[in-house]
């Protein structure tokens, strides 16, 4: 665990001295996120800590938000989707229009996640993710610093290399905060509305849109792979 740590740390301290201000962490407010908020503050690094509420985000999402900035002495900067697009979108498709279609899923996932998340990146020269390999199979060939031809951003993935039992040792043996939803079996938590619990034997991804084909790529798109996939095929895995 401490190579493990070693590791993380030197892969941030890296990433800060290269892009300075330039840098942002977007947090999904999972096990990762309680990881990464850690080293992040316990080293003095002064990366500037965001996320995105989409509107319908679980009660024990926002409690992790309080947790943090009560702990480490922060303000988690928390972008919302447009207003006047999610009336739009609500207005002529539905307001449960995920459910109604893979496309329709990836409409509500592009106004409240990806459009957010491109005005975080704005005058950002990289960012941070919590993305391990261990996720999904769309995540091995992953590397520690890739260049994000979407964002035109570096990105960097400090616990690529962790797997679920070293992030829940890390936060166990530090008493981090956390979401309590992943006591009832939540691994990879987004909307309230899509995710659930997963059970023995499913992958970590097994709980989000849970109700869509097996060939559909169950993502949301804030992690594609190339241009040619924004409106395509999406790696599998952790969000933000």
């Amino acid at each position: 665990m401490s190579v493990l740590v070693e590791q993380a740390v030197s892969l941030l301290k890296q990433a800060k001295e290269a892009h300075g201000d330039g840098l942002v962490y977007p947090c999904s407010m999972g096990l990762e996120g309680s990881v990464m908020v850690d080293l992040i503050s316990k080293h003095g690094l002064e990366i500037p800590v965001m996320t995105l509420d989409t509107g319908r985000l679980p009660q024990a999402t926002y409690d992790v938000i309080s947790a943090f900035e009560s702990r480490y002495g922060i303000r988690v900067r928390v972008l919302f989707p447009d207003c006047h697009e999610v009336e739009a979108m609500v207005r002529e498709d539905g307001v449960n229009l995920f459910r109604k279609s893979p496309e329709l899923r990836k409409k509500c996932c592009d106004i409240r996640k990806i459009r957010p998340l491109m005005r975080a990146l704005e005058g950002k020269q990289a960012w941070i993710t919590g993305r391990r390999r261990q996720q999904s199979k769309g995540r091995s060939d992953l590397q520690s610093i890739e260049t994000d031809v979407v964002y035109g951003l570096k990105k960097y993935n400090p616990l690529l290399e962790w797997s679920l039992n070293d992030v829940e040792a890390y936060v166990r043996a530090n008493d981090l905060p956390y979401n309590r939803l992943h006591d009832a079996h939540y691994q990879s938590i987004g909307c309230e509305c899509c995710t659930r619990a997963i059970t023995v034997g499913e992958d970590e991804r097994a709980g989000r849109w849970w109700w869509e084909n097996d060939d559909v790529a169950a993502e949301c798109g804030l992690h594609v792979m190339s241009i040619k996939q924004v409106t395509g095929d999406i790696e599998g895995g952790e969000g933000i």
